[in-house]
């Protein structure tokens, strides 16, 4: 995919971000999700700004729909590509929650957006139990630590965190590649 397919720049991206979610903490998620995706597309030698601009949109929906996982993910392909944003974004979008799109995923950039926004939950999570409370003092083994505290963020999937080893990134590699890539935008994030 060329850089111009995309069908948005990342300023006008930001701009209907905040013109649909009001929620800072979803607001951030999103950024943590974005500067993850970025990094896995590098990894991956894939596009860069395509997959930055799926993370920022993944969650765009939540406030239209009420947070109904039953269909997010569904409106928030339909208003992209409304907006000419390209359809390998919009579906990679749907398919980070199975549970709308009814469709397993297969394809890397749908699994790394699902895996890519799980573990930034479990991040957060694990940041806001350290006494200072700033991810820079998170180490990665204290995430896959929590990865096996089921009780500690209950809600965080770690199936879904787990998928990463699908394409072929191993977990600890995982939490360390997303815990180093939050870390770099910690203060827009608020850690």
């Amino acid at each position: 995919m060329e850089k111009n397919d995309i069908g948005i720049t990342r300023e006008n991206a930001l701009k209907l971000l905040k013109q649909y979610i009001k929620n800072e903490n979803t607001i951030r998620h999103c950024l943590a999700t974005e500067v993850v995706m970025r990094e896995l597309a590098s990894k991956f030698e894939e596009d860069v700004d395509a997959w930055g601009i799926a993370g920022l949109l993944h969650d765009l929906d939540l406030e239209v729909i009420n947070n109904d996982l039953k269909v997010h993910g569904i409106k928030t392909e339909k208003i992209l590509n409304d907006l000419g944003i390209n359809p390998i974004i919009t579906r990679s979008i749907r398919m980070h929650n199975e549970e709308a799109s009814k469709e397993k995923r297969t394809d890397r950039f749908h699994i790394a957006l699902a895996a890519g926004e799980t573990i930034t939950g479990l991040i957060v999570a694990t940041t806001l139990v350290y006494p200072d409370k700033k991810i820079k003092s998170v180490k990665s083994k204290s995430i896959v630590k929590r990865m096996k505290e089921k009780a500690f963020a209950a809600s965080v999937n770690r199936e879904i965190i787990r998928e990463c080893e699908k394409i072929d990134i191993p977990l600890n590699e995982f939490a360390k590649l997303s815990l180093d890539a939050m870390c770099t935008i910690d203060n827009e994030i608020g850690l």
